[in-house]
C-alpha cells in the first residue's frame, strides 16, 4: 500500500529558493559596488570587505552558540546585509565602527528576532541608523570622490553631500538658485574651499560625495532592472516610493521654488534610489499584498521628503523605511490577500 503525503494548497512547483533569491540581489549590487570602488578606491574595498566578513562572522557565532539552529550562513542574506551596510556609510569610516555596525545589524536587527524571515526591520538600516546616532561625526565625514583609484586610504580630503550642502545653505537664508550658481564654501584643513553642487549627469554617474552605494543612479538602475528580470522584486514599492517623492517634492517646488529644490534633485541625490530598489523591497520587512506594498511605498516616499525638507537630518530614506517597517503588520492586516481558491462573495 502506497502512502501519500498531503499538504495544504496552493501546490506550486518552482526551482526558486531563498539562496537563489539572495544571490540574485548580490549580483544586482555589483554595478553599484564597482562604481563605489572606481570613485573611492581602496577605501571602498576596505569598508565592503570588513562589513561583509564581520556580518558573516557574527551570524555564524550567534547561530552556532546562541540559537543553535540549522546553519544559514550560506544562504547569502548575511552577505547582503554586509554589502548594504557598507553601501550606507562613508568610505573613510574607521574599522571599529564598521564592525560595531555589522554587529548591530546582525545581532539586533536580524538574529534577535530569530534570523532570516523573522526580523521586523531591515537589518542593514538598523545598523546604519545606530551608527548615525552614535557616531555622527564619523558618519557625516564624506570623502571627495576621485576616479581611477586616485584616492588612497590615507587621503583625508572630505566635503559635503549635495543634500547636506543644500540644507545648510537654505538655513542661512540663501535661495536654491543662489546655492546652485555660487556653490557652498566650507573649511578644509583651515582653508576655505568652494563646493559646487554636482550636475545631474555627475549624479547619474556617481561623481559626488555620499555613502558608497548611493552615489550612482545609473548603477542602481542597472541592478534594479536585473532584479525585475529575475522577478526578485515587483514594481509596486519602487513605483509608489519614487512616485510619491516626485509628486510631494514637486508640489513644494511649485509652491516655492526659491526654497524647495525640484524633484529631479531629490531623485538623483542621497539614498533614494538605493532605498527604493534594494531596501524598501526587502521581502521580509515589506507587505505581502500588492495594495499593501503601494501603501508602504507611498508612506516611505512622503516620510522621506518630510525628513529631508523639514527634519534635522538632510537625508530621510533610512528613517522612512524603518518607520514603515514598523507599520507592515498593520498594513498586512488591512490588506489581506485573497485565499487561494476563494470565491468572491455576492453583494
Amino acid at each position: 500500500m502506497s502512502l501519500f503525503t498531503i499538504s495544504g494548497s496552493p501546490h506550486v512547483h518552482s526551482d526558486t529558493t531563498t539562496k537563489k533569491l539572495m544571490y540574485s540581489v548580490i549580483y544586482a549590487m555589483i554595478p553599484a559596488l564597482l562604481v563605489s570602488v572606481y570613485f573611492f578606491g581602496m577605501g571602498a574595498v576596505r569598508v565592503i570587505l570588513i562589513s561583509v566578513v564581520a556580518s558573516m562572522l557574527f551570524e555564524y557565532l550567534i547561530q552556532k552558540y546562541l540559537i543553535k539552529g540549522p546553519a544559514t550562513l550560506t544562504d547569502g542574506s548575511a552577505i547582503i546585509t554586509g554589502v548594504l551596510l557598507a553601501f550606507n556609510v562613508p568610505s573613510n569610516l574607521p574599522i571599529v565602527i564598521i564592525i560595531i555596525g555589522a554587529f548591530v545589524a546582525i545581532a539586533i536587527g536580524k538574529m534577535s528576532f530569530g534570523g532570516l524571515g523573522k526580523n521586523i526591520f531591515n537589518p542593514a538600516l538598523v545598523g546604519r541608523v545606530f551608527l548615525l546616532i552614535s557616531f555622527p561625526v564619523q558618519m557625516t565625514s564624506w570623502p571627495v570622490p576621485k576616479p581611477l583609484f586616485a584616492k588612497g586610504l590615507t587621503d583625508t580630503i572630505t566635503g559635503p553631500t549635495p543634500l547636506g550642502a543644500l540644507k545648510e545653505e537654505l538655513k542661512k537664508g540663501d535661495t536654491v538658485q543662489q546655492i546652485m550658481d555660487n556653490g557652498v564654501t566650507f573649511l578644509e584643513n583651515g582653508k576655505q574651499v568652494i563646493y559646487h553642487i554636482p550636475s545631474y549627469m555627475d549624479s547619474l554617474m556617481g561623481d559626488m560625495g555620499g555613502s558608497l552605494g548611493e552615489i550612482s543612479a545609473i548603477a542602481i538602475l542597472i541592478g534594479a532592472i536585473y532584479m525585475f528580470l529575475k522577478k526578485v522584486i515587483t514594481w509596486e514599492i519602487p513605483t509608489a516610493y519614487i512616485g510619491s517623492v516626485i509628486i510631494f517634492s514637486g508640489i513644494l517646488w511649485m509652491v516655492d521654488p526659491a526654497h524647495y529644490v525640484n524633484p529631479v534633485f531629490h531623485l538623483l541625490t542621497g539614498g533614494l534610489m538605493l532605498g527604493a530598489f534594494f531596501m524598501a523591497t526587502d521581502m521580509v520587512t515589506s507587505p505581502m499584498s500588492s495594495k499593501g506594498q503601494l501603501v508602504f511605498g507611498l508612506g516611505a516616499g512622503i516620510l522621506t521628503v518630510l525628513i529631508r525638507v523639514f527634519g534635522a537630518y538632510p537625508e530621510g530614506v533610512s528613517f522612512a523605511i524603518l518607520i514603515m517597517n514598523a507599520f507592515v503588520p498593520l498594513i498586512d492586516l488591512g490588506f489581506k490577500p485573497k485565499r487561494f481558491g476563494e470565491v468572491a462573495k455576492k453583494q
